[in-house]
């Protein structure tokens, strides 16, 4: 049996993305926590900055994105079922729920741990980079290392002017995912696929382990908390999803909002991608961001930094469309057109983007 290492820590958004594909797949893994000399002698080394959850395969190779670990898992074990549903429609859905859950719901995500958690915060990541310390220079340790994280916030566009709109917002997912959870145990029925590890990482990591936001979630959603263990916990190996490769009504809330809230921040940084890559060769490294734009989250308005990282997770989205048989196509556009999606058919990129060397590069 292949036997893998994933260098993480509980408090990480992405690693609780990794770890609930793992322990589903059913692997062998061990996880290592990522103390301040596994930075220094093995990631810094081997991927060039630090950065978590990082992936070592059989071979000695390391992998660090989650989707290109999830995807580097899926081809050496080729086994049944497969992480993403075999049929168009339901990859599709898929592929969007990894969009939403890995760079929109991190506004709740670093919202709640930073206006409600910080101290504790400062507590967890000082016990993970030193964690024979003496709790007084763990957290010393651990405020040096979170202020790095905190200081995202902003950029993200958690504000005072958004602040009221992001609880509004992560409360509404809240109450529409415990609706979908009523009828059916994960997302697209009685089996995990995609869409639950990815959300599991800001579930888990972030917003059922940090106490003031895990007392929200134990108040408003007690069926979300169950859901966010049992995929946490590798459950929903078995069992079918929707027949027909059909997506469940009950989840068309939930993606109406990515439609209406997330699909304009990142069509206004797709333009702001072309307007870049003017002139620029292929091979370059893309900037973190290309500057400042506007958007709205329930009802509350702000601006956050036009980041190029979730451009990557939507030309997955739009490759999906793009491999679809045109009888597919057809299914699919009209599924979209219900959810105020219809565009995503025909927007592309301005500039395809490819990912080397653990960087983000024009193709």
């Amino acid at each position: 049996m292949n036997h893998y290492v994933l260098y993480g820590a509980e408090v990480s958004y992405f690693t609780g993305k990794a770890r609930a594909y793992l322990r589903w797949r059913g692997v062998d893994f061990e996880e290592r926590l990522a103390t301040r000399e596994v930075y220094r002698d093995v990631i810094l080394p081997k991927v060039g900055w630090p950065v978590i959850p990082v992936l070592e395969l059989p071979d000695g190779a390391v992998v660090q994105d989650t989707a290109d670990i999830i995807a580097a898992v899926e081809a050496l074990e080729a086994a049944a079922p497969p992480a993403l549903p075999e049929g168009a429609l339901q990859r599709l859905a898929s592929r969007l729920f990894e969009l939403f859950a890995d760079e929109w719901l991190v506004l709740p995500a670093m919202h709640y741990r930073w206006a409600y958690n910080e101290d504790w915060a400062y507590r967890e990541f000082g016990a993970i980079s030193a964690p024979d310390a003496p709790l007084a220079e763990q957290y010393a340790i651990g405020r040096k290392n979170g202020e790095r994280f905190k200081g995202a916030v902003p950029i993200l566009g958690v504000s005072e002017a958004t602040r009221d709109g992001i609880e509004a917002a992560y409360e509404t997912f809240l109450r529409d995912l415990s609706a979908h959870l009523e009828r059916h145990p994960y997302l697209l029925g009685a089996r995990a696929s995609l869409g639950d590890f990815a959300l599991n990482g800001p579930l888990y990591a972030h917003l059922l382990r940090d106490p003031e936001s895990g007392r929200l979630m134990n108040k408003l959603a007690p069926r979300v908390v169950d859901y966010v263990h049992r995929v946490q916990a590798g459950e929903g190996k078995t069992g079918a999803l929707a027949p027909d490769d059909t997506v469940p009504e009950t989840l068309s809330p939930i993606l109406r909002v990515q439609m209406r809230e997330q699909m304009p921040v990142l069509v206004n940084t797709a333009n702001l991608l072309g307007k870049w890559a003017t002139g620029m060769t292929p091979g370059a490294d893309l900037p973190r961001g290309f500057g400042t734009i506007d958007f709205e989250t329930g009802g509350f308005e702000g601006s956050c930094a036009a980041r190029s990282f979730p451009l990557w997770r939507l030309q997955a989205v739009t490759d999906e469309i793009d491999a679809m048989t045109e009888a597919d196509k057809v299914r699919a556009e009209a599924w979209l057109d219900s959810l105020g999606g219809a565009p995503l058919m025909t927007f592309r990129l301005p500039a395809r983007l490819a990912r080397r060397d653990f960087r983000l590069k024009l193709a």
